[in-house]
């Protein structure tokens, strides 16, 4: 209800943010505000002293509609700018309201978010289309002064512990830190997922764990963990986008374009869908000449 009317997302959105179908979030949404109208609760802004209690929900919110917007669900365009700001700039009035000494995660939140958002106009080439992170991005038209400014955070949210957002930031330092893309410190990037997949257990962190094995290591090396992630994991199409890059990578091409092609069966942004259907035209002639 909150991504809903804060955040202004649609059920589709919704579902996604959840790994969920339309139609049972759907249901989901109209049973709240059935709950709401049947027990009278009242439409209004909590005071200040009630958000504390609140605060892990409350991130929760924010992060997702800054997901939305860093990688939107459908439409033309992979990010909605309009959306990352309004999750930024929830997060640093949180963290106002707690001053002068906002959680930790709460500091960590705002400092994961700027990092993200100081690489997004790198994230399409001239065309409009995607490029993935280890590949090619023009890291000169990263954000370098917000980036600046978010480093100290994420160390002052380390100070004082290592929750799921501080460990998410230590890793976007990592990233952001890197010059160039092989300058990346992969191996404790994998590190930080080991610790983050054990303090909030979750199919989508271990999928990235695994991406970060194939780089460090071997896409040999990450086959297996994918491949156990496949029961939950199979409606999600950047599951089987990255199936079909490890395929490709290791020459199997036949098994990437099977797994390409179950992506853009389940895909529903247009950027995304053209980098899918390029990657899916490179393994396809190789075949056809094999």
């Amino acid at each position: 209800m909150t991504l809903r009317m804060l955040g202004g997302l649609e059920t589709d959105e919704i579902a996604r943010a959840f790994l969920i179908p339309t139609a049972t979030m759907a249901q989901r949404l109209v049973r709240a505000k059935r709950k709401i109208r049947d027990a009278g609760i009242p439409y209004k802004v909590p005071e200040t002293t009630d958000l504390a209690p609140r605060i892990e929900a409350f991130l929760t919110v924010i992060y997702l509609i800054f997901n939305e917007g860093y990688a939107a669900t459908k439409g033309d365009a992979i990010v909605r700018a309009d959306l990352c700001i309004k999750a930024i700039r929830l997060g640093q009035l949180v963290r106002q309201l707690l001053a002068p000494q906002p959680p930790s995660e709460v500091t960590a939140l705002v400092a994961l978010m700027l990092l993200h958002d100081s690489r997004r106009n790198a994230r399409l080439d001239e065309a409009g289309d995607l490029i993935l992170l280890e590949e090619d991005r023009d890291r000169s038209r990263w954000n370098h002064l917000q980036i600046a400014g978010a480093l100290p955070l994420v160390e002052e949210a380390l100070l004082f512990g290592t929750g799921v957002y501080a460990l998410q930031a230590a890793i976007a330092t990592l990233h952001c830190q890197a010059t160039r893309a092989e300058e990346t410190d992969w191996a404790q990037i994998v590190r930080l997922y080991e610790v983050l997949e054990r303090l909030q257990p979750s199919p989508i962190v271990t999928l990235n764990r695994a991406v970060a094995i194939a780089i460090a290591d071997s896409p040999q090396a990450a086959f297996g963990l994918i491949d156990s992630l496949a029961p939950e994991l199979d409606s999600y199409h950047l599951f089987h986008a990255t199936r079909a890059d490890l395929f490709r990578r290791v020459g199997a091409l036949e098994e990437a374009t099977q797994s390409y092609t179950r992506a853009l069966e389940l895909v529903t942004n247009d950027s995304e869908r053209r980098f899918l259907e390029r990657r899916l035209r490179e393994v396809q002639p190789n075949i056809q000449s094999g």
